[in-house]
């Protein structure tokens, strides 16, 4: 297998101190068009709050290799400069209105907030 070589984004003050939020996201059976609906939404919003969407990526089950907590359907990495933008974002009235749908397709999601080192 060819193996692909990764450039890592420029490194500045600014990128160091940034937060980083991962996302699990675990969606009910049946329910994917549901989440589509509520991500197509809800992901532009991130501009208004500086946020950055740096990767979506949907793993298939085979990619992963070890496991106590599941098949994710989807994760997300999401950059944003501090806490109180991300709460912003999660607190924006017009990502809200759209949380029934969210309730409706979402079994479970890990967030996890980390820096770059």
């Amino acid at each position: 297998m060819k193996r692909r070589n990764f450039v890592f984004p420029a490194i500045n003050k600014t990128t160091h101190l940034m937060l980083y939020y991962t996302q699990l996201v675990f969606v009910k059976e049946g329910q994917e068009a549901i989440f589509h609906a509520f991500e197509d939404q809800v992901l532009p919003l991130l501009d208004r709050h500086k946020g950055t969407l740096l990767y979506r990526v949907r793993p298939e089950a085979a990619s992963v290799l070890t496991t106590t907590l599941g098949h994710p359907y989807e994760i997300h990495l999401v950059s944003f400069p501090d806490r109180t933008d991300f709460e912003s974002y999660r607190d924006d009235p017009n990502r809200l209105q759209y949380m029934t749908l969210k309730d409706q397709s979402v079994e479970r999601i890990m967030l996890v907030e980390g820096n770059l080192l």
